[in-house]
C-alpha cells in the first residue's frame, strides 16, 4: 500500500500548475531529475538519487512515468499512487556500466514510447542530479527532439505552500527548537564538537511527543572559534575553549519539509565586539522581518536590513535568504526568489523564507536565523526561539 503525506488532489493541483507553465513554454515534455520536484509532484520518497532517476510529465497524460533503477521500483509503488503502467525502471546493467550503458538511454526510450521523441523537451539543465553526461546521451539518442533549459520550472511552482505544507513545515519548526535548545546544553569548555553534533542529530531524529523527524537536506552546521567567520563549517573532535564563539545552524524535517534555525552562543564571557555585533544582527533581522509584507519585494526587505545595520557603520550587500522549504541533499533552498539587492520577486501570501542575515569576519562570525512565512498581515516566524547571543 501506498503512503504519501499528501492526498491525490493536491498532487493533481500541482501537475496541473506544472502543465500550465509547460504549456507557457511550448513544452511537450518534461524530464524532472531534482528529487525534491520528483518528491512535490508524486510524493516519491526514497535515498535513490546517488543514481540516475527522474519523472517524465508530458502534457497529455494523466500521471507523470517514474523512471528510477529497478531496485527502486517498489520504492515508488510505496512512496507514489502511480499505477504500474508509470513506473518504468531500467535494469541494473544501467549502473555505472561497464558496457556503455546509461540510464538516460532508457529514459530516451520511455520519451519515445510516449510518443514526445520528436517534440519539445525541458530539461532541468543545472539540477545538482543532471550530469553533463545525461545530456549529451539524450541528444545522441533523441535527435530530432529540441531541448530547453527548464531548470526551475517546478521549482516556481513551489514557492507558494499549501495549508498541508505550512502544517509540515511549522512541525519542523518545533523539531528545529528542541534540537537548538539540545545543542546549547550540550556545548561547553572542554566537550568535544562532536558530542554538542550528536546531541543536535539525536533532537532531529527524536523529535517531539507526537512525531518523530527526517533527516535534514544539509547536516548540523557547527563552525566555533576563529572558524566561525566561515559559516558552512561542520564538526570535529576538537574540544571547546573558553573564549570560542560557535554558531548553529540546523533544521528539523517532517515529511522533507524544513524550518531552517541558526543562533550563536559563546564559551565563557563574550567580549563587548562580539555582543555588540549580535545586537547589530538582532537588530537588523528585526528590520527585515517589519519589511515583510504582501506586494513588496525581495530586494526591498534586504534593503531594510542593510539600511538598519548601516546605523552601526557596518556594511554588506549580500542576500540574507532565500525560498525553502521542500528539500533533499545538498540543500532545502528552492533556488528561486532570494533576498538580495536586484531581486524584484514579489512577495505573496504563503510563501516561506529562510532569512540568514549573519555578520562574518576573519577572526569571528555571528549567525542568527528565522524561517518565516508571508502572511497577510507581515512575516510569520515558525520557530519561538529566543533572539539574542547565547552563552556555555
Amino acid at each position: 500500500m501506498s503512503r504519501t503525506p499528501f492526498d491525490s488532489s493536491e498532487y493533481d493541483r500541482r501537475l496541473d500548475r506544472t502543465r500550465e507553465r509547460m504549456a507557457d513554454g511550448e513544452l511537450d515534455a518534461l524530464f524532472v531529475s531534482d528529487p525534491a520536484n520528483m518528491n512535490y509532484l508524486t510524493g516519491y520518497d526514497g535515498w535513490s538519487f546517488y543514481v540516475h532517476q527522474g519523472l517524465v510529465v508530458t502534457r497529455d497524460r494523466d500521471e507523470p512515468v517514474w523512471v528510477g533503477r529497478g531496485m527502486d521500483a517498489n520504492g515508488a509503488r510505496a512512496t507514489t499512487r502511480l499505477d504500474d503502467d508509470s513506473i518504468r525502471p531500467y535494469s541494473d546493467d544501467h549502473v555505472q556500466s561497464p558496457r556503455d550503458l546509461h540510464p538516460m538511454d532508457f529514459v530516451a526510450g520511455v520519451i519515445e514510447d510516449l510518443g514526445v521523441d520528436d517534440g519539445r523537451i525541458g530539461l532541468e539543465m543545472d539540477a545538482y542530479y543532471f550530469t553533463a553526461k545525461s545530456y549529451t546521451r539524450l541528444r545522441e539518442k533523441l535527435p530530432e527532439a529540441e531541448f530547453a533549459d527548464t531548470t526551475l520550472l517546478v521549482n516556481w511552482v513551489r514557492v507558494k505552500k499549501s495549508e498541508r505544507e505550512l502544517a509540515y513545515m511549522e512541525e519542523a519548526a518545533r523539531i528545529s527548537e528542541n534540537a537548538m535548545r539540545a545543542g546549547l546544553d550540550a556545548i561547553g569548555e572542554g566537550v568535544p564538537e562532536y558530542e554538542a553534533a550528536e546531541a543536535i542529530y539525536s533532537a532531529l531524529i527524536d523529535g517531539t511527543d507526537e512525531y518523530g523527524g527526517d533527516y535534514p537536506s544539509i547536516v548540523p552546521l557547527l563552525p566555533s572559534g576563529d572558524h566561525t567567520g566561515t559559516p558552512h563549517l561542520t564538526w570535529t573532535d576538537r574540544p571547546f575553549e573558553d573564549g570560542d564563539p560557535v554558531i548553529i545552524e540546523l533544521s528539523g524535517c517532517r515529511h522533507r519539509y524544513h524550518s531552517p534555525l541558526a543562533r550563536t552562543t559563546f564559551v565563557g564571557d563574550p567580549p563587548r565586539e562580539i555582543e555588540e555585533t549580535a545586537e547589530i544582527v538582532v537588530d537588523g533581522m528585526e528590520a527585515a522581518l517589519d519589511a515583510v509584507e504582501p506586494g513588496v519585494t525581495c530586494e526591498s526587505v534586504e534593503r531594510a536590513w542593510r539600511e538598519e545595520i548601516a546605523k552601526h557603520d557596518v556594511e554588506k550587500e549580500d542576500r540574507i535568504g532565500y525560498s525553502m522549504g521542500l528539500g533533499y541533499p545538498p540543500d532545502w533552498g528552492e533556488h528561486t526568489a532570494s533576498l538580495r539587492p536586484g531581486d524584484e520577486t514579489v512577495l505573496e501570501e504563503n510563501m516561506t523564507f529562510h532569512t540568514i542575515p549573519g555578520l562574518w569576519f576573519d577572526d569571528f562570525g555571528v549567525e542568527l536565523s528565522e524561517t518565516f512565512r508571508v502572511t497577510a498581515s507581515g512575516a510569520e516566524p515558525l520557530a519561538d526561539f529566543p533572539r539574542r547571543l547565547f552563552t556555555a
